[in-house]
């Protein structure tokens, strides 16, 4: 059995290990206070699953909060082949709880997830240049076919489309591995704006199945797999784009009717549960044949694309003005910015687009860190990778960092 100091001493450790990654005192604490309550009187731990004591230790020889430690660096990438030689790392997998161990001492792995071909969905790994292939989303051939978008939220790709009868939303859980069908949207809709902030995403604007434009919104919370509905944004508007700044929400572009197009933004304050509209956040008038505004956001910094000129610009936020960076690596007027992916990656921004050359047609991933700066105005965008003979045409893309 083991004694009561000896468990001091363990949450000692535990502790010391937090520390180290610079969690408050208050989160450690809170750590304490679960493990202690998950912890066996053999000094094992439970996680809901699976008790692991010490004749049945993750790593034989090691206390389980040190091989946690060391799991949580363990990449991503490896986890498919660990799922073979260990069950009980594969319990601790489908638990949850090292995915969230690893959010709290701060390790994110971002991968892209795309779709540029009818067999799927496929995952790449940029530090690995690594490519996986999700399992087929088991929808009706309506869904199959139909437009399609996409948002990565916590540990959940959400994909929206339509099934025969009304919209649908799956979604693919990194613990599962697998496809569920997800909860529906109180008000179900289509071409909305979207952006994900750690475990919640919030939808804005779209169109419902009537061919509304609409001006409601969504917040979903991952961690429970619930929608609820938000305040009233001042403009409805569809084809627009949304994305999280500065810990608030914001949507900009789009069309409010069938040829009358939005130069103005709108701001969501969490907190105060109120919008707050900004004439002029996006001077490029949209036109109905033209994708959503192709935008990400880097360290709080708010970049897009140009469609028209393929170039880059940065959002000046005191003056509310645009300033142009740079060219993108590929051409996004050819096809009025539909088919490019313009998304942020950890610290970079990243452009997925197509490429036709002698060996044939593929997709090309590049990269450029804005700390970088700009050279020239030329901007040092860098191959991350490269997915062969599937065409030049991205019809989904989202970056989950996890």
């Amino acid at each position: 059995m083991l004694i009561e100091s000896d468990r001091s001493k363990k949450l000692a450790r535990i502790s010391y290990g937090w520390r180290k990654y610079g969690l408050d005192e208050h989160a450690i604490e809170e750590e304490r206070w679960r493990i202690d309550q998950k912890m066996g009187p053999n000094g094992g731990f439970y996680n809901g699953y699976h008790r692991f004591g010490s004749s049945d230790s993750l790593f034989p020889g090691l206390y389980d909060d040190v091989a946690l430690d060391c799991l949580a660096w363990v990449s991503r990438s490896d986890y498919a082949s660990l799922f073979r030689l260990n069950t009980r790392f594969n319990s601790l997998i489908k638990s949850g709880y090292l995915y969230g161990l690893r959010r709290k001492i701060g390790i994110v792995e971002h991968w892209v997830y795309m779709v540029c071909d009818p067999r799927g969905w496929e995952a790449f790994d940029p530090t690995r240049n690594k490519w996986m292939r999700l399992p087929r989303i088991p929808c009706d051939e309506c869904f199959n076919h139909a437009d399609k978008e996409s948002l990565a939220v916590g540990c959940e790709l959400l994909v929206f489309g339509r099934e025969l009868f009304d919209f649908a939303i799956w979604k693919y859980s990194l613990i599962c591995r697998d496809w569920v069908k997800c909860e529906g949207m109180n008000l179900p809709r289509c071409l909305f704006g979207s952006g994900s902030f750690g475990s919640i995403a919030i939808v804005a604007g779209g169109t419902d199945k009537n061919g509304n434009i609409l001006k409601s919104a969504e917040l979903y919370d991952s961690s429970m797999g619930r929608w609820e509905m938000l305040p009233n944004m001042h403009s409805p508007r569809r084809l627009c784009s949304g994305f999280f700044m500065d810990g608030k929400f914001y949507v900009i572009g789009g069309m409010t009717s069938p040829t009358d197009s939005l130069t103005c933004g709108e701001e969501y304050d969490l907190q105060t549960r109120r919008w707050r509209k900004i004439d002029g956040m996006y001077p490029n008038v949209n036109k109905a044949a033209q994708a959503p505004p192709l935008v990400a956001v880097v360290d709080n910094q708010l970049y897009a694309v140009e469609q028209l000129t393929n170039m880059v610009k940065k959002y000046d936020k005191e003056n509310n003005t645009w300033a142009v960076l740079g060219r993108l690596p590929v051409r996004a007027d050819s096809t009025n910015g539909w088919g490019l992916a313009f998304k942020a990656c950890g610290k970079e921004l990243l452009v997925v687009g197509g490429q036709r050359g002698p060996e044939g047609e593929g997709i090309v991933l590049n990269s450029w860190c804005p700390k970088s700066g700009v050279q020239n105005g030329t901007l040092d965008w860098k191959v991350l990778g490269v997915k062969e003979h599937v065409g030049v045409f991205v019809y989904n893309c989202a970056v989950m960092g996890c």
